[in-house]
């Protein structure tokens, strides 16, 4: 019987692991309505012994779209992510089942990252990550890639991480609130323009772009120059939440050894970037900038002690099509942990930025387009927006989680 009793108990623990039900509350301390705010259920810690295969979660009865990640690429699940519209000073309750027996339901993608080779049969496969040597020639790495670097887009933009020693975010504006790299590749053809697709809407030149990031020397925003070894990786792309990492090893800077990895999050219905840097080997002497450029013509900007930077203005992404001027705004937003002070130069609004104990760095990224039906059209709207945008990220909203 004692067998018996024993393999009975295992086979319940066995049963009980294959499935879990969590309840998640999630509150807006703010007076302002909150759209598709990003919710993250870490699963190693509410499901402990299971590798979930498959969630269901619904609000108010109704099922949501959600979306289950493997970080690491180690077979295991990771997160638990979906997002969620929340009333001023309000509260909603999501009822979340999780089960390692996967589903067939798939959800409308809202979000896509790809990295992309160039070959000469013109077939651009997609792999999952690249890594080169740090003395590779830069324009080879640049040119390797189809479209130079990872992509990632969303249903309002998508943006480019060159994969270079430079490691600039370039930015693409869409007419139409769709997922469409895989048809125009961040190359937009003129058939392609008159169709209603979007286009390259940004031309960086030596600036930060719309929040590069880069080390600080001599008064001047720095390249990632001397590494080991540099490489990008798509992490996750899903239909809630994208995921790009750029690794930089050995980065010699100051004099020290660094290594870093910068992670670029898209969620659903968002037109912002989550931007979370990690560094070992910092020193007192190292300083790292981001921020937004100054647009090549009738430019407007700002940045705040508070660390918002912000711009608006017009420019000609594609100097062989002069005739195509595109109007962008760009913003900034840096963690209050992360902020350590701002400036302004020539060509940027700048935001310097610092590590804390456990080397992180935390931004966001936010973009506009003239172009997109509905979307900005003026300077005044988009900065009213950017103070909008960077009162919400610095009052995030309360997740609880409950096991049930």
């Amino acid at each position: 019987m004692k067998h018996i009793i024993t393999i009975s108990a295992l086979a319940l623990a066995a049963l009980s692991a294959s499935a879990a039900s969590l309840e998640v509350k999630i509150e807006n301390p703010l007076d302002a309505s909150r759209t598709a705010v990003p919710v993250t259920v870490n699963l190693h810690e509410y499901a402990p012994g299971m590798n979930p295969a498959s969630a269901v979660v619904t609000i108010n009865g109704e099922v949501i779209p959600c979306q289950i990640d493997d970080l690491d690429a180690d077979s295991m699940a990771d997160e638990l992510v979906f997002v969620t519209d929340v009333a001023p000073r309000g509260t909603v309750t999501a009822q979340v089942e999780l089960s390692e027996t996967p589903s067939e339901v798939v959800f409308q993608p809202k979000t896509y990252a790809y990295i992309k080779l160039r070959d000469e049969k013109k077939k651009y496969p997609k792999v999952v990550a690249v890594e080169f040597p740090g003395d590779a020639d830069t324009r080879t790495m640049y040119n390797s890639i189809y479209g130079h670097g990872a992509v990632m887009e969303g249903l309002y933009n998508a943006i480019r991480v060159y994969m270079d020693n430079r490691q600039s975010v370039d930015v693409y504006g869409k007419n139409t609130k769709q997922l469409e790299m895989d048809v125009t590749g961040f190359y937009t053809t003129p058939e392609q323009l008159a169709a209603g697709y979007g286009h390259d809407i940004l031309w960086a030149g030596q600036s930060v772009a719309a929040g590069s990031f880069r080390g600080y020397q001599n008064g001047t925003p720095v390249y990632i120059d001397s590494v080991a070894s540099r490489g990008q990786r798509v992490v996750v792309s899903g239909p809630v939440r994208s995921i790009v990492r750029v690794d930089d090893h050995g980065w010699n800077y100051n004099g020290t050894r660094h290594d870093m990895s910068q992670f670029y999050t898209l969620w659903a219905d968002h037109r912002d970037y989550d931007v979370d840097v990690f560094i070992k080997g910092t020193t007192p002497a190292d300083v790292y900038a981001t921020g937004v450029q100054k647009m090549e013509s009738d430019n407007t900007g700002f940045v705040q002690p508070d660390g918002l930077a912000g711009c608006w203005g017009s420019n000609i992404p594609e100097k062989k099509y002069a005739d195509l001027v595109e109007w962008v705004g760009l913003g900034v937003s840096v963690a209050p942990a992360s902020l350590s002070g701002t400036a302004e130069d020539e060509v940027n609004y700048l935001t310097f930025v610092a590590p804390d104990a456990d080397g992180h760095i935390s931004y966001g990224i936010n973009i506009a387009s003239a172009r997109e039906e509905g979307g900005f059209k003026d300077a005044a709207d988009w900065y009213d927006h950017l103070r909008q945008w960077h009162a919400a990220r610095n009052n995030p909203c309360k997740v609880t989680v409950t096991r049930k």
